[in-house]
C-alpha cells in the first residue's frame, strides 16, 4: 500500500498515512480541524542489483588526462664504479 502525505493548510501539520489507492483521502487535520491536501513528493524507491542506470552508469567518472598520461620517470643516477672495475688489470702484450 502506498503511503501518502498530507498538509493542513491553517498550522502546516504534516501526516503521513498508509492508505489504499482507492480509500478516500484525508480531508480535516486531526491537530486543529483544518482543511489537509496531498503533498506530492518523491518515491522512496531504490534501485537494486545490476542494470539499473543508477548502479551501472550514473557514479562512473569520465576519464580525465592524468589516467591518460604514462608514471613520471625517475631520473636516473649514473651508476657509481666498483672498486673491483677501477682496477683492471694491464692487457697483456701480445706473444709473437
Amino acid at each position: 500500500m502506498p503511503l501518502y502525505e498530507y498538509k493542513c493548510n491553517q498550522c502546516g501539520a504534516v501526516e503521513e498515512v498508509i492508505q489504499k489507492v482507492s480509500d478516500k483521502p484525508l480531508e480535516t487535520c486531526r491537530k486543529c480541524g483544518g482543511i489537509m491536501h496531498k503533498v506530492i513528493s518523491s518515491p522512496a524507491i531504490q534501485f537494486k542489483g545490476s542494470g539499473w542506470y543508477v548502479n551501472d552508469y550514473a557514479h562512473k567518472k569520465p576519464q580525465t588526462e592524468s589516467h591518460h598520461k604514462s608514471k613520471p620517470t625517475t631520473e636516473k643516477t649514473p651508476k657509481e664504479k666498483s672498486p673491483a672495475s677501477e682496477k683492471a688489470t694491464p692487457p697483456t702484450p701480445a706473444v709473437r
